[in-house]
């Protein structure tokens, strides 16, 4: 490791490796904190770790839970977060981070052993400005599964390698993200104004500005799907609308993979609304229906029966959510393009 200057106050036996402060957004993450903040202070990583824990207004007891880690390790530092949004409190936490590299870890994420190690030697190697890897759906439940089986078909998100995983190489966008902060301060942050995709539009303007994305598959982050129909619904609805913000926002960001669900929904509520005058018109939504079923069936093999069953209801509600909320996104969400 020569590329990341030392930490002047490193061990000897650290020298080479760069710290690294990783930051926690935090809200309502009372259940899942503790083991998160322990992952990743246990990382095979053979430099310094800080953990910044941008805590918002919750409704459990996690600032009490965050306060007392902090107590305990003098590596963990707590900060305010008093809009609860998450774009704000990753750049509080950036704010307050104190190292060249910012690897951003949700509150409830568990990240395999040798996580960052890999994403330092990933940064090194291609001198990218951010790399991630790979969202690894797993549920617990019955409909759980079938969300992380959807989650990680192309039928059901399309070909981002972050989902559906793929080689190592450039890409619009990656899951989480271990960056150089020279990048963040190049481009000025996360966006406050996005509630959702921050992401993806931060990843756009690190492109635009000459940096390199690099999705680095051997980083596998386990996620925990949502647990029932309304709460997958309420996610993709607003990926959907947030989605088409980005759009408004930077123009040639959208493509046919994005214009897919809005389609599907324009054509089936057409063929519904047309089907009292013209039958026929009931073929558009039959069709789409049969196609689920079948695309349930290949995808499902190798599930339970369980799992199988819930697919289509999955799939569809994916689809369908993302779709409307893309379609009834206010131009009052927009805003114009940051110089």
């Amino acid at each position: 490791m020569k590329q990341f200057p030392d930490s002047p106050h490193a061990p000897a036996e650290t020298r080479g490796w760069p710290p690294i402060s990783v930051i926690m957004p935090v809200l309502n993450e009372e259940r899942h904190l503790r083991e998160a903040v322990d992952q990743v202070l246990a990382q095979s990583y053979p430099g310094e770790i800080e953990v910044v824990l941008a805590v918002g207004p919750s409704h459990d007891r996690t600032q009490e839970v965050a306060d007392a880690i902090a107590a305990a390790d003098r590596r963990v530092t707590v900060v305010p977060n008093p809009t609860g949004r998450t774009p704000n409190a990753l750049n509080a936490a950036i704010a307050a981070a104190r190292n060249g590299i910012i690897a951003r870890v949700d509150g409830h994420a568990m990240l395999p052993p040798d996580y960052l190690r890999i994403a330092v030697e990933t940064l090194e190697q291609t001198g990218a400005d951010n790399v991630g890897g790979v969202m690894a759906a797993e549920g617990v439940t019955a409909f759980e599964r079938a969300v992380a089986c959807a989650m990680t078909s192309k039928i059901g998100v399309g070909a981002a390698a972050f989902h559906v995983g793929g080689t190592a190489g450039p890409a619009d966008t990656v899951y989480l993200g271990v960056f150089r902060r020279s990048a963040l301060d190049r481009v000025g942050g996360y966006d406050e104004h996005f509630q959702r995709a921050q992401d993806w539009e931060m990843n756009h303007r690190i492109r635009q500005t000459g940096g390199l994305v690099w999705f680095q598959p051997r980083m596998r982050v386990s996620y925990r799907p949502r647990p029932h129909v309304k709460a997958l619904a309420k996610q993709y609805f607003h990926y959907g609308r947030w989605r088409r913000v980005v759009a408004r926002t930077h123009e040639g960001t959208i493509n046919l993979r994005y214009l897919a669900p809005p389609a599907a929904v324009l054509a089936m509520a057409l063929g519904l609304l047309v089907s009292p005058f013209f039958p026929l018109g009931l073929v558009i939504p039959g069709g789409y229906a049969l196609a689920i079923v079948a695309g349930s069936v290949l995808t499902g093999s190798g599930h339970p029966f369980a799992v199988k069953v819930r697919l289509p209801l999955v799939y569809a509600t994916m689809h369908l959510s993302w779709g409307w909320g893309f379609l009834t996104s206010p131009r009052r969400l927009g805003r114009p393009p940051r110089p």
